[in-house]
């Protein structure tokens, strides 16, 4: 991947923690990933272009959030929701927390469009909490918002093609996952300690990159070993193109980063 600059979310105040990595650290086809809470006003009107904004909360919520965008949409992400912007050739948008002072706990996951994407219209894809395919097994219950696992599937069909699972496992439990020939994956640990594989892993640190693309099928291995654990695990094809990136918009070309910049300030992004 080819950078002009990091993109970065836009944070506002001291309501806003997160930590994760972006500007292409991760795994492609994702650009970049935040573990949040969020207290306060955080995200105001702000345009993406070229990729998708997507917004997970986790069901220990306090509050949803707000979002609206220059389609005209008004939605609430309310917790263990999902929201996905696919940004295309431009859109602005803005989430908050419904109620101040209450805490969002949260994932702001950047995902990639496929290059002949890139130049499509927006659009947002909303995901209720209650249409979230739960998958329980021994010692461990799995959201599915994303993807396909343990015969159960997310009912989005996003532009971008990956897999999100949040899990929680029991003290000890132990959870196999599959991922496909072709795919790269990573993991996030949202609260304990676990092992991933032959490593570990704990709250509190960065995404640990578990798989790289391979011709063959991979299994990725998690223990809890320290009390109860929650982790997220992500999954995608990746996309054989550049990326070139401005702040909050990402193309495959410079000719079209610049064409989108000039879109935006000429103002065809839309109001809201």
């Amino acid at each position: 991947m080819t950078a002009l600059a990091p993109l970065q979310p836009m944070r506002h105040g001291s309501q806003f923690r997160a930590f994760g990595l972006h500007a292409g650290e991760l795994t492609n086809p994702f650009l970049g990933i935040d573990h949040a809470w969020m207290s306060g006003p955080t995200f105001p009107p702000h345009p993406h272009a070229g990729f998708s904004a997507v917004s997970y909360l986790f069901l220990d919520s306090e509050t949803w959030i707000n979002n609206r965008d220059s389609l005209g949409g008004r939605q609430q992400i309310l917790p263990g929701g999902l929201h996905w912007t696919a940004a295309g050739r431009g859109v602005v948008h803005e989430e908050n927390p419904a109620e101040p002072g209450k805490t969002v706990h949260m994932l702001q996951i950047f995902v990639n469009l496929p290059r002949e994407k890139q130049g499509d219209a927006p659009f947002a894809l909303a995901l209720a909490p209650q249409d979230v395919p739960v998958v329980t097994l021994p010692g461990a219950k799995v959201r599915v918002p994303l993807g396909a696992f343990g015969g159960q599937r997310s009912p989005l069909r996003p532009p971008t093609e990956v897999l999100l699972l949040d899990m929680t496992l029991e003290a000890g439990a132990e959870l196999s996952v599959p991922v496909p020939a072709g795919q790269t994956a990573f993991v996030l640990p949202i609260f304990g300690r676990l092992t991933v594989n032959d490593g570990q892993a704990e709250a509190g640190g960065a995404p640990v990159p578990v798989m790289t693309a391979g011709p063959d099928a991979q299994v990725i291995r998690l223990q809890a070993t320290q009390g109860a654990a929650q982790v997220a695990l992500f999954a995608g094809t990746p996309l054989d193109q550049p990326v070139y990136w401005q702040g909050p918009m990402a193309l495959a070309s410079p000719e079209a980063l610049v064409h989108a910049m000039t879109a935006y300030r000429r103002g065809d992004f839309g109001q809201l």
